[in-house]
């Protein structure tokens, strides 16, 4: 097939639209990795701890727009803000489908869908830490009418904030999250519900393995719901699968498990990849990422 050409241009701005943990952290990163950045957030007191980070606060954004915000005010995110008409709009969402059909009748193939792999259980402008994408993978969504070019400006903000770019369409990610991601935040739901259950010596007598199953229920409940009720489908389907497990011999559901977390890979291949649609989806399925740019290609890795 044949790479999509692409030439060298200095890198756009980056206005980011959201200033809490996710877009305050962005912003920050992107900061110290010199790019050129205008943040907005309706809180002043999020506003103010970005200002105080060297990001630049204004309503007029371009270049590449994230929007940092929670899943049911994307659709009018950019409703009171200066944003031309060919900036590339991306967003940082959790669920990608719905968002997907929501912006791209506004956007088209202006619109990435983006979702970086990162976060902790705080929230808000306080929670924001530079580092936070430093390792961490970052999903850019390829569909069939999503610009390349496009596409290729929000995987360099990615890879500026830290991150290594893990192509996938938006329906092959909302898959894969439900079962990483959504159906964890429910069973750590469940896991601390049943605990408190059981009372007030069991709650007492938790140590590390509770501590870790259910960190991450201590998140804002309205975003957990949010995210699970937005992608309810595949998150349904994961949660079967799970409970599937759960009805295996507890020996045999014990060593399935453990069999596949030992068999992790535990090296990786370098590998370089074209521009071009299919390659790079190929790359996101085998469990691989992108963590350089090289002309007309990408570099990356895959499992080995």
């Amino acid at each position: 097939m044949t790479a999509f050409p692409v030439p060298t241009m200095p890198a756009p701005p980056v206005g980011v639209v959201g200033l809490g943990q996710l877009g305050g952290s962005l912003a920050a990163a992107l900061v110290a990795a010199g790019r050129d950045v205008t943040g907005w957030d309706v809180d002043p007191d999020a506003r103010a701890a970005a200002a105080a980070r060297g990001v630049r606060i204004g309503r007029e954004l371009d270049g590449v727009v994230v929007l940092a915000v929670p899943l049911p005010a994307m659709g009018h995110a950019l409703a009171d803000l200066a944003v031309p008409p060919d900036a590339t709009v991306t967003d940082l969402g959790s669920v990608k489908v719905p968002v997907l059909d929501q912006l791209r009748v506004t956007y088209g193939g202006r619109y990435v869908g983006g979702h970086p792999m990162c976060g902790t259980e705080r929230s808000g402008h306080a929670a924001t830490d530079p580092g936070l994408f430093t390792g961490a993978r970052w999903a850019v969504c390829l569909e069939p009418d999503t610009e390349l070019p496009r596409w290729l400006r929000v995987a360099e903000v990615a890879l500026a904030a830290g991150a290594e770019v893990v192509p996938a369409t938006a329906a092959e990610h909302d898959d894969a999250v439900a079962a990483v991601s959504h159906v964890p935040h429910l069973l750590a739901a469940a896991l601390a519900a049943a605990a408190g259950e059981a009372g007030p010596l069991a709650l007492a007598l938790a140590a590390g393995s509770f501590r870790d199953g259910t960190r991450v229920i201590g998140s804002d409940p309205a975003f957990v719901s949010a995210m699970v009720e937005g992608n309810a489908g595949p998150t349904a389907a994961a949660l079967a699968r799970v409970q599937a497990q759960l009805a295996r011999p507890w020996p045999e559901l014990v060593a399935a498990g453990h069999a596949v977390r030992a068999g992790a890979p535990a090296g990786r291949r370098e590998v370089r990849v074209p521009l071009e649609r299919a390659a790079l989806l190929a790359l996101g399925r085998a469990g691989g990422a992108v963590t350089r740019r090289l002309a007309a290609f990408v570099e990356g890795h895959l499992p080995d």
